[in-house]
């Protein structure tokens, strides 16, 4: 059933290789493979290509890397003379215009990495971590001119651990999202599948991350800080500042004020920590955070050197009780 349709796929980050890959291994006609032009990459500055290009050219499928799309005429009649009967996006990062969304008779679908109508916007895995959700997943749905506001056709929950990172849950959804997306075309094709409008009410936002959401602001609860950590991985990570220098923290532990730690904190002094102050516990680091918590960084990240632990940190740095991050 699956060889009669004829497919364009657009795509650009690792997120969407798999789905890909998936689409042409099922014997899915995949005609073309749109993505991002290369860009500039490393410290040498040369150019690299995206993920989903490099695995287009492993899989031997046509590819174009239009810079602009909306008026592009050339690219329009590239499209039109595939007559493709879906449109396949997975994180291409353009907006899809008009003429695009009304060119297959099944509709642009796309693979979102959230519960729509959840964490719409560019990033629902790394802020579904960083709000404490002990669950996320994936969503096939049709698109329409709005930002995820399409029909919903599919989707498919996936539990968040409690130390899972962005890099970590990635590649799990991922890997349901591409079985997903098979699921979708299948059904779609048969007619099997009644598409759902989102309730507009319950949508929340993800927004592209700012290199200022990595800050930490130690009036947050340790736990909202260590969330953030996670979800935040690789980019814009948490970082604060130490003596007038960035300072990473890419692992921690979280400990509640009744916890054996902060009793043991407050035998040795009248309270806890202020928000961002530092008191040292053996070789390790404590930092008062807000709601009388406590975070333990494990792995930290002084400005211009290598991740560390903790403990190395502590020897080579000597911070001491009373000095204040941030």
């Amino acid at each position: 059933m699956s060889s009669s349709l004829q497919l364009v796929f657009c795509g650009t980050p690792a997120f969407a290789v798999l789905t890909l890959e998936r689409l042409a291994q099922a014997g899915f006609s995949v005609q073309l493979v749109v993505t991002q032009p290369d860009r500039p990459k490393g410290r040498g500055m040369e150019l690299a290509a995206s993920p989903v290009k490099e695995s287009a050219l492993k899989l031997g499928l046509p590819i174009v890397q239009p810079g602009k799309i909306k008026n592009n005429e050339e690219f329009h009649g590239q499209l039109t003379s595939c007559n493709p009967d879906a449109i396949i996006v997975v994180g291409y990062g353009r907006i899809v215009p008009q003429w695009m969304l009304d060119l297959p008779r099944l509709g642009n679908i796309n693979l979102h990495a959230s519960l729509l109508p959840k964490y719409r916007g560019a990033a629902p895995i790394q802020w579904a971590i960083a709000n404490g959700e002990n669950a996320s997943g994936v969503t096939t749905m049709r698109i329409d001119a709005g930002l995820d506001t399409g029909d919903i056709l599919l989707q498919q929950e996936e539990p968040i651990a409690l130390h899972d990172t962005s890099e970590t849950l990635a590649p799990r959804l991922a890997a349901i999202g591409a079985e997903l997306m098979l699921e979708t075309l299948k059904r779609l094709q048969a007619g099997t599948i009644q598409p759902r409008k989102q309730d507009d009410s319950r949508a929340t936002l993800a927004p592209i991350l700012t290199k200022e959401d990595g800050r930490i602001d130690f009036r947050r609860s340790a736990s909202q800080i260590f969330n953030r950590m996670r979800g935040f991985q690789p980019w814009p990570g948490a970082f604060t500042m130490f003596r007038g220098r960035n300072l990473h923290i890419w692992n921690a532990d979280v400990r509640p004020q009744s916890s054996p730690s902060a009793q043991g904190l407050q035998e040795h002094g009248p309270q806890l920590p202020r928000p961002g102050e530092i008191r040292l516990e053996n070789s390790n680091l404590v930092i008062g955070c807000g709601e009388q918590s406590l975070l333990f960084p494990l792995e930290v990240q002084p400005e211009g050197k290598k991740r560390m632990p903790v403990r190395d940190f502590v020897h080579g740095y000597r911070p001491e009780s009373g000095e204040m991050l941030g």
